[in-house]
């Protein structure tokens, strides 16, 4: 069968990995571009802007260009991944795939510390935005709120998470908008650092080798969500076009919006010496449009982190989890799909009250501890599956260009992250550790000895 009949089947090629066509293919490639635009957040720097400014000592720009920079080479191992293997599981089925289905689960499996602990992290955070928003409000009834809507959406399906999304990002883009035009004013009017600099990007004397180091541990974890596209492969059309091209394209769209915004606050308050590391974007909001502006400001980052970006996380997560159930290296009541909506249903369930417990009994600084061990110790894992696949399995190492996209580019990624990874806390790695052994016992179990591969496997074609 040619590959242009392969994209016109009903599956869209997912036959030929051993599995069935049924989540819903509705997505194109400007769904999955605004998907992860939405999952990584066009306002991020709002919640930790201050924090970013006092360690990069009134560069947070460059720093955010430095982790952009940083976390691409893991973007083209996705995409070359993607390009190859266009199906749901994101980095569990690229590595699965890449190098063998044992080594496939242990990546999942630390990923799913990631996307289990997320949500949580991120309804906390909405939670202590709402009670600011409105003093006195239980703090419990924003979660619960927030969680029963965003599991309800989930399960309901793509194509209403999909409406929802541009929505979002329509008020999102105004806010934007509306912040840089009111700080531009702001600046022009004599107003914090009087002028247009380039100080937020560059200052003499402040660069080097240690800088940079520290700009990547701080910035390139700022990005993590673009992963989640992957998720979508069997929703989208064209999945081996689309998939890859929309976490390039997601990933550019987000640097400019990061620079543009952190320029334009770094020049409103330039003295980082003295700045409020909690707060510090708020209080620029006030400063440039008044308290009622400050409020907008807050509601906005309320709706959007409250609902696109956790709705995504949680898309995201349960179609992992509906990836691993149907190959029954978890439990495979995780792989059932809703009849009607054609959606993993029970993932999205137990994502939801995964989050609903931890956020009501962990706070925010135990939760940031946790979130990012296991998404950056598999993609460690997926830029290895990438060499492994194409250098060593197929043997694409004998043109320029194939060294640099199977070879170099990897390695480049592996190094940056394995850098990161170095910077994580005490109790990080005790749990991330202890969630990796607990990941050893249950692949061992559930493959009888890692002896059996999942059915998918037993008939491969590809």
């Amino acid at each position: 069968m040619t590959e242009a009949k392969e994209r016109q089947t009903p599956g869209g090629g997912v036959e030929k990995f051993g599995y069935k066509q049924e989540l819903r293919r509705t997505l194109g490639l400007s769904d999955v571009v605004l998907y992860g635009v939405l999952f990584m957040v066009i306002i991020a720097p709002h919640s930790i802007y201050g924090l970013v400014d006092y360690q990069s000592q009134g560069l947070p720009t460059l720093v955010y260009i430095i982790g952009f920079i940083a976390i691409s080479f893991t973007a083209l191992s996705y995409m070359r991944m993607s390009n190859r293997f266009p199906i749901a599981g994101s980095v569990y089925s690229y590595v699965q795939r890449g190098i063998n289905p044992h080594v496939g689960f242990i990546s999942g499996w630390l990923i799913l510390l990631d996307y289990c602990i997320s949500p949580a992290l991120l309804y906390v955070m909405v939670a202590n935005w709402g009670v600011m928003l409105v003093p006195g409000s239980p703090w419990y009834v924003w979660i619960i709120a927030f969680v029963a809507l965003n599991t309800f959406i989930t399960i309901r399906g793509i194509t209403i998470t999909r409406g929802v999304d541009i929505v979002i990002f329509v008020v999102e883009i105004l806010a934007v908008i509306a912040f840089v035009a009111l700080g531009c004013m702001f600046i022009a009017g004599g107003g914090g650092a009087g002028a247009f600099t380039v100080d937020p990007i560059y200052q003499p004397g402040k660069i080097d080798a240690h800088f940079i180091a520290a700009a990547i541990s701080i910035a390139a974890l700022n990005f993590l969500g673009f992963d989640g596209i992957s998720t979508l492969a069997e929703e989208t059309e064209n999945p081996e076009r689309n998939i890859g091209r929309g976490i390039m394209i997601a990933l550019c769209i987000i640097i400019v919006v990061f620079i543009a915004q952190t320029y334009i606050a770094a020049l409103i308050q330039p003295d980082w010496q003295n700045i409020d590391q909690d707060n510090a974007f708020f209080v620029g909001v006030e400063m440039i449009g008044g308290p009622v502006f400050q409020k907008i400001m807050l509601v906005i980052n309320i709706v959007a982190v409250g609902i696109a970006n956790i709705m995504n996380a949680q898309t995201a997560a349960s179609r992992l989890l509906y990836s691993m159930g149907r190959d029954k290296t978890i439990p495979s009541v995780f792989g059932k799909v809703h009849k009607k909506f054609q959606t993993p249903y029970v993932g999205a369930f137990f994502i939801g009250g995964i989050a609903l417990v931890l956020s009501l009994f962990l706070d925010m600084g135990e939760l940031a501890t946790l979130v990012n061990f296991g998404a950056l110790a598999s993609f460690i894992m997926l830029n290895f599956a990438v060499f492994w696949f194409f250098v060593v399995k197929e043997g694409k190492r004998t043109t320029f260009g194939d060294i640099v996209k199977y070879l170099l580019c990897p390695w480049v990624g592996i190094l940056i992250l394995a850098y990161v990874f170095t910077g994580f806390n005490a109790l990080t790695y005790t749990v991330g550790v202890s969630w990796l052994v607990i990941g050893i016992i249950v692949g061992a179990v559930k493959s009888r000895g890692y002896k059996e591969v999942p059915e998918a496997f037993k008939n491969l074609e590809v």
